[in-house]
């Protein structure tokens, strides 16, 4: 769900959050807001309540991320004003839904969500579920609104991010050139290695016996995957050694230097170090450089879907709010 559902627990607690004020800043909803009303939607009033229960949560984080007491309170004020907008537009939202008369959330729909909570928030204790309702002064069919309220708002926002699914080659294309910088790629390489971990009395000379047998086998055709799997006394050993990809700037120069010589499907010769014996071995190499289009391609087509989501949302939103009836206060 949309808001503080998911944060049930922490509602429960709010009044002991609100006295904290040494570890958690007072809010001063209540001196913006006198009467206790932050804004009215259609018929729904949102509260200073509703405001504080969305808001308390996130209180920590600003305070970490506030370098000093002023940035904080612009900070909260914007969080709160932001929250207020969130819950606005939800009203409007399900008032949006509820004017086609075919539509409808199933039953069943609401319970299976209801007993989602329960089990995910309250242990599927229902005591503790009957004292979050008591503490917020709701009924059960109350909070079943509530819940029914948030399926929709969820299910109108995935519908109006679907209505964008389509990008022409050419709007990526220019995307492409107009932003290339942001297709820099460093060198890099995806690694595999087999680790020969050093035990006591072991000389440079065993591990490199070790070392120089595996060196063996791969001339003779065998893969690096399989005999990582064999030898290797790393914790990737069951994944073939596989460390996926790494940049220069990963890796110590020991291991960067030589690695980075190296061609796709070369391995480099022992490295020794105090801790053991190391073979590294380049499953796929990339260079340093802007990636071709076609490399990047899905990701430009992710991006401009998420800009073409993002400005039709907000033209979507203007319209519910120019057509319903919003009071700030």
């Amino acid at each position: 769900m949309m808001f503080g559902r998911r944060l049930a627990v922490a509602a429960l607690s709010l009044a002991a959050v609100s006295l904290a004020r040494a570890e958690v800043p007072a809010d001063n909803l209540n001196l913006r807001f006198a009467n206790g009303i932050a804004a009215i939607a259609e018929e729904k009033v949102i509260t200073v309540d509703d405001v504080r229960r969305e808001i308390s949560p996130l209180i920590p984080q600003l305070q970490r991320e506030a370098r000093s007491e002023k940035e904080f309170n612009e900070k909260l004020e914007a969080l709160q004003d932001d929250v207020i907008q969130q819950l606005i537009d939800r009203v409007l939202i399900v008032k949006e839904f509820r004017k086609d008369e075919k539509k409808h959330i199933p039953m069943s729909f609401i319970d299976n969500r209801i007993a989602d909570i329960q089990a995910e928030q309250f242990d599927n204790d229902r005591s503790k579920f009957l004292a979050y309702l008591r503490s917020r002064s709701m009924t059960l069919q109350d909070y079943r609104r509530e819940v029914e309220e948030d399926i929709i708002y969820s299910y109108m926002r995935g519908q109006q991010r679907k209505s964008q699914s389509l990008v022409s080659p050419v709007r990526i294309e220019t995307f492409y050139r107009e932003n290339k910088d942001r297709f820099y790629q460093e060198d890099g390489v995806h690694l595999r290695l087999i680790q020969f971990t050093r035990t006591n009395g072991e000389t440079d000379a065993d591990l490199m016996t070790k070392a120089k047998l595996v060196q063996a086998r791969l001339a003779a055709g065998e893969k690096f995957e399989d005999l990582a799997k064999e030898y290797s006394q790393d914790s990737r050993r069951a994944k073939g050694g596989d460390w996926g990809w790494q940049k220069r700037s990963d890796l110590k120069p020991a291991f960067s230097d030589p690695l980075f010589m190296l061609k796709k499907g070369e391995t480099t010769e022992p490295i020794l170090t105090p801790e053991g014996c190391f073979l590294l071995h380049v499953d796929d190499r990339k260079y340093a450089g802007i990636q071709p289009l076609d490399d990047v391609r899905d990701q430009i087509e992710r991006i401009l879907l998420q800009q073409m989501a993002q400005v039709s949302q907000e033209r979507w939103l203007e319209r519910l709010r120019r057509n319903g009836y919003v009071k700030h206060y």
